[in-house]
């Protein structure tokens, strides 16, 4: 369904970390279409296509991990998706909001997340 599509983008930290970001989504959107494995980039990237749990409460966050590096983590999808996501993210780390962009249908929010 695509109103519950997610596209996660994550920079700064490494695999380890990106892959923790990825776990706190899991419990609100499902498994994503991959799992962060390469140790050498970047840039990693996972999309959520499931349905997970429908609301905020005891989604995604519990025992998610701890981060060794600041990550920069940019979310798009539907604007319930996006805040969905954010809400996550923020219960289950230390985040910084740095600003959204709203479009006709999609909305795009860019978090820091720190250690």
């Amino acid at each position: 369904m695509s109103g519950t599509q997610l596209t996660v983008t994550l920079s700064g930290g490494g695999a380890d970390d990106a892959r923790a970001v990825v776990r706190a989504l899991e419990g609100t959107f499902g498994a994503p279409d991959e799992v962060p494995a390469d140790e050498n980039a970047t840039v990693h990237t996972a999309t959520f296509d499931g349905e997970g749990q429908t609301g905020t409460a005891g989604g995604g966050g519990e025992g998610s991990g701890r981060l060794s590096a600041p990550v920069t983590v940019t979310v798009q999808g539907s604007p319930e998706a996006v805040r969905r996501a954010s809400d996550t993210l923020t219960r289950a780390f230390t985040a910084r909001d740095d600003g959204a962009a709203s479009g006709d249908q999609e909305q795009e929010r860019e978090l820091l997340l720190e250690p």
